[in-house]
């Protein structure tokens, strides 16, 4: 039997790039969206919101009723705000948060019924290098991404016994629509209190249009998600980005702090 993978957030980037992927591998894929779309062949799309719990069970219900069993779900929809912290209104961080963390709990707590009654399941969830470490004027996507590592680590231990795999995906820089579609804060004041704001976001910019393809990151996840007992985390990066994870493992915080300085000419 094909085996049914759910991804979430797949009208660009990663995720339309993972949804041709699976099914070209063989999977029965099912991906939802917020809005009309340009297919790609083979994938089942579903109309989900992942902020609203009714929305999600909904859409459970039918992936269950049509194929009666879920064995992959990749928790990837998501959204970024660019911008001094002091200066990120709280109800745009509440909508971040309620997409990136939220949305991917929504999801967790639909399908883990589903996948304890099997006895067999693999969460899959898309967090960040940011997710590592704080990244300035990104402080909110990192809040975010540093909220659903947390998360992901205690869920791993609750649900150990009932053979349902987590895994934490953490990417580098990938040239996707990510960078368009982030929100910017601006305004006379907040360039005034922060005038290396526009310095460092451009130069994530950049890195972000020069990255990796999502088609490298969607062959990676399609790799992961064969396997039998894939790894608790992987880090899809370029070798420089890859280094820096490694380097703030064991790195003095002061030292890791100057790197990230210079890096980001702060």
């Amino acid at each position: 039997m094909k085996k049914v993978v759910l991804i979430t957030g797949v009208s660009s980037g990663f995720g339309h790039a993972m949804a041709a992927a699976f099914t070209k591998a063989g999977y029965t894929v099912y991906g939802t969206v917020r809005r009309s779309v340009e297919p790609v062949p083979g994938v089942n799309y579903l109309h989900m919101e992942v902020t609203r719990p009714e929305s999600v069970r909904q859409a459970v219900d039918e992936i269950m009723n049509r194929e009666q069993t879920l064995d992959v779900v990749i928790n990837n929809a998501g959204g970024g705000i660019g911008g001094p912290l002091e200066f990120t209104p709280v109800e745009e961080a509440r909508q971040l948060m309620d997409v990136n963390f939220f949305g991917a709990v929504n999801v967790i707590q639909a399908v883990l019924p589903v996948m304890r009654r099997q006895q067999n399941g693999l969460l899959i969830c898309m967090s960040s290098v940011g997710g590592i470490m704080g990244l300035p004027y990104q402080g909110m996507y990192s809040a975010g991404k540093f909220a659903l590592e947390g998360y992901c680590q205690a869920l791993r231990l609750e649900i150990r016994s009932c053979n349902i795999k987590v895994v934490i995906v953490n990417p580098g820089d990938f040239s996707t629509r990510f960078t368009s579609s982030r929100k910017k804060i601006e305004g006379e004041t907040c360039l005034g209190a922060y005038p290396g704001y526009p310095v460092t976001l451009a130069l994530i910019e950049q890195s972000e249009q020069n990255g990796l393809k999502p088609e490298y990151l969607a062959g990676k996840m399609v790799r992961i998600a064969g396997r039998k007992n894939p790894s608790e985390r992987y880090i899809l990066a370029t070798p420089p980005q890859k280094a820096s994870v490694y380097l703030k493992r064991y790195l003095p915080e002061r030292m890791f702090t100057a790197i990230l300085r210079t890096y980001y000419k702060t």
